[in-house]
């Protein structure tokens, strides 16, 4: 049922993108359209944080999640390069996330505050505290790893497997910060951005006039700047942590 939802209808001229962009300026029919026949999609995606079946008539997280969809639609530009359905996801399951972690602060200051109104009870402090630090650290577990494998998805577009990116990856660190400032440049010249998006591969001919790199470095690091290039077009928390290690 999900896959189906996904795909395209035959009878529908416009793409899901163009249904996004049209509820964007103002379509509110499409948008509702949208919100009603992707709620199955929300559902799916709140049941795999909350490690549960997600009743849509019942369940908070739910509505959480289809609040997110909304938000999803109004913030979606396809200059980031992601599917719409792929940005909707992140931001879904990043506020059913918030939303537990928000719920999950409520029940330590609940604790705390029982915890005082009971002396005896004060030594459950510690443990609260740990339980908190323990969901904290699953959480962001979880979020790694669903930017990774977003990550590979997005690398198959390019034909670079994220195996083969972690060996042909650059070992001196002179070399890594000139790819990631070759993949700065073609995300930041939109004539370049356009290119690497719609061809999958780098503009060789015109990059050389952009970067003080020689043409023969380019193509020993081709696909390491594309793996970079998708990064700053995606949105990876996680991931653009190693960029900015490199003063990027």
């Amino acid at each position: 049922m999900i896959g189906r939802l996904l795909k395209r209808n035959k009878g529908d001229s416009n793409s899901l993108e163009d249904q996004v962009l049209s509820a964007q300026n103002g379509d509110e029919r499409t948008r509702n359209d949208l919100l009603k026949k992707y709620q199955p999609f929300i559902a799916k995606n709140v049941s795999e944080v909350c490690k549960k079946y997600i009743d849509p008539k019942t369940d908070d997280e739910f509505s959480i999640g289809l609040i997110a969809f909304d938000q999803a639609i109004k913030q979606y530009s396809v200059d980031k390069g992601n599917s719409f359905l792929s940005f909707a996801k992140l931001v879904v399951k990043r506020k059913v996330i918030d939303y537990l972690r928000s719920e999950q602060r409520k029940q330590v200051d609940l604790s705390i505050d029982q915890d005082h109104e009971d002396e005896e009870q004060m030594e459950n402090l510690l443990e609260v505290q740990v339980a908190k630090d323990k969901f904290q650290q699953e959480t962001e577990t979880w979020q790694r790893r669903e930017e990774i494998l977003e990550f590979q998805r997005q690398l198959q577009e390019y034909q670079i497997s994220f195996e083969e990116l972690t060996k042909i990856s650059p070992k001196h660190v002179d070399a890594r910060q000139s790819a990631i400032q070759v993949a700065k440049i073609i995300y930041h010249e939109e004539p370049l951005r356009n290119y690497v998006k719609e061809k999958k591969r780098l503009p060789m001919k015109d990059l050389v006039d952009y970067v003080s790199v020689s043409r023969k470095t380019l193509e020993r690091n081709r696909k390491f700047i594309l793996a970079l290039f998708v990064i700053l077009c995606g949105d990876y928390i996680y991931l653009k942590d190693y960029l900015r290690e490199v003063d990027l």
